[in-house]
């Protein structure tokens, strides 16, 4: 008798076994399987977790894959996958790189009325001949971070906002106090390129004109006379972090995070530190720099890698992004948060400004295919004119020659 119910007991756990290992499999393999590639996310895989936990139970019939990519990998895998048959659904990267695709004809087109919550001036900065190919998640702007003590010595009255007034302030500053204004990395990557777009500058068109010779001359003024740090023609933002943190300059253009790095590395430096709006050009407009969500065009759940883009980006999601990282949303709702309105302390301030300048973007720099030989030519032109030679016109003019015949 008990090898009977033994038997029948077997039985019964047999076949709940194999309902579990093969009819809930069966059920699991027809979920669409949308695959997200991030950047860099791993530190924040709670975050992304929870929030791919969220949207799959409100779509039981999605599988979110999320795969995190190193941040030095991001363009050549995304370039490798989306050049297979089998690219990733949803592909987090920066709009240089982003644009790059789209004018390769690679990526989906997002409709723009799906966007109409973000900020306009990121939607329409993303967009390639008038169509928009990317989603926006989150963004940077620099701020001007000051030395509230080398101000005072400095015997200053009023806060630099353009690079004429920083030209014009930095004998002052090094008279009363044997400091540099500040050191402009002009050579590092595309930093030139962007001071230039501030000034109506954008291209081998216009690159030679009288405001981009002006602007060249000024640079070179201040190397001359030693009034910015000679090293301004080789070195980095760490290097210029670096001269601010041991108060060797008054001024320094960075993102609020680093605030943070200034407050550990730093610290007295932190207590006499101040934020104000970054430098400006004729134009008034600011620089900022943004991470977004593209769609290749290959992808097989195009419209699920979307409705998921759109949740992660929402208000809710941007914000408590935001909350951990001090990055400024692109949702306009999460934009008009208290979070983003208070100046209770100085990251507070920095996270404030950063916010209102990005409704303050336009005209953006657009970047080529050929980015990085533009650049070459650009940052040689800059050494060329500091170290005065030949004369800034003729310089110019070779740039213009060199940077058309990239095209």
């Amino acid at each position: 008798m008990k090898n009977k119910w033994f038997w029948i007991l077997s039985i019964i756990i047999a076949l709940i076994v194999t309902y579990f290992t093969v009819f809930q499999k069966t059920e699991t393999d027809t979920r669409k399987e949308v695959t997200v590639w991030t950047l860099q996310m791993g530190d924040f895989a709670d975050y992304m977790n929870n929030i791919i936990s969220k949207y799959e139970s409100s779509h039981p019939n999605i599988k979110i894959k999320w795969i995190d990519v190193p941040f030095s990998e991001g363009d050549k895998r995304t370039l490798a996958a989306i050049l297979s048959n089998n690219p990733p659904d949803l592909v987090n990267l920066n709009p240089d790189f982003s644009a790059i695709l789209a004018q390769k004809g690679t990526l989906y087109t997002i409709p723009e009325n799906k966007l109409s919550e973000y900020n306009k001036d990121i939607v329409d900065s993303l967009k390639y001949k008038g169509e928009l190919f990317a989603i926006p998640w989150y963004a940077t702007s620099a701020v001007t971070i000051y030395n509230k003590k080398l101000f005072e010595q400095a015997k200053l009255h009023n806060m630099p906002a353009t690079y004429e007034d920083l030209a014009k302030y930095a004998q002052q500053v090094k008279t009363n106090t044997g400091k540099f204004i500040y050191i402009p990395t002009i050579t590092e990557n595309d930093t030139m390129l962007k001071i230039l777009n501030k000034y109506g500058v954008n291209s081998y068109q216009n690159i030679n004109n009288n405001e981009s010779i002006k602007l060249f001359n000024q640079f070179k003024s201040l190397y001359q006379n030693n009034l910015i740090p000679k090293e301004s023609i080789t070195q980095t933002h760490r290097e210029a972090l670096e001269k601010y943190m041991s108060e060797n300059v008054v001024f320094f253009q960075g993102g609020a995070n680093f605030l943070s790095m200034i407050k550990d590395n730093a610290p007295n430096v932190y207590k006499v530190t101040d934020v104000a709006p970054q430098i400006r050009g004729t134009l008034g407009q600011n620089d900022f720099s943004l991470m977004n969500f593209v769609i290749p065009l290959k992808a097989k759940y195009k419209d699920e890698a979307l409705d998921f883009g759109l949740f992660l980006t929402n208000k809710e999601n941007q914000l408590a992004l935001a909350k951990r990282t001090n990055v400024i949303s692109t949702n306009k709702e999460a934009l008009s948060d208290s979070f983003y309105n208070s100046s209770e302390n100085l990251m507070a301030k920095a996270r404030s400004i950063s916010a209102k300048q990005i409704s303050h973007i336009q005209p953006v720099m657009r970047q080529s295919n050929n980015q990085k030989d533009i650049n070459t030519l650009v940052n040689t032109a800059v050494q060329s004119v500091l170290l005065n030679k030949d004369s800034t016109q003729n310089i110019l003019n070779k740039l213009a020659k060199n940077w058309k015949n990239l095209f």
